[in-house]
């Protein structure tokens, strides 16, 4: 059995988070290291190691986390606009190895981000 993801502890209470939702099938938290003003990650609970590993039959779960990113943007009141990242593999700053979602604004946000 692999070793549990940082993600992962935080799903099972291991680790502390600022958690700002929770169902049954995700999870979403502050980043402790925020890059903007709002900067909260969003996690299945099914740990899916990157979008390379991504099923077939994930399809559903993969719909529900943009339901609620959407409305956590919303709860987050970034009427003004927001970015949405997914980082995949090492090349591409992935630094967990546990499918997230980086849900950023509150600010004038760059582009290319880097």
């Amino acid at each position: 059995m692999s070793e549990k993801t940082l993600f992962s502890k935080i799903v099972d209470r291991e680790i502390p988070a600022d958690i700002v939702y929770e169902d049954d099938l995700c999870l979403a938290f502050r980043d402790i290291s925020p890059q903007s003003p709002v900067h909260i990650l969003v996690i299945p609970k099914k740990p899916i190691p990157s979008i390379a590993a991504i099923a077939d039959e994930d399809a559903n779960l993969l719909g529900h986390l943009w339901l609620i990113i959407r409305n956590i943007a919303a709860a987050e009141e970034l009427d003004n606009g927001y970015r949405v990242t997914v980082n995949c593999g090492h090349e591409g700053g992935q630094t967990v190895d546990h499918l997230h979602f980086h849900l950023m604004g509150g600010r004038q946000l760059k582009w290319p981000p880097g």
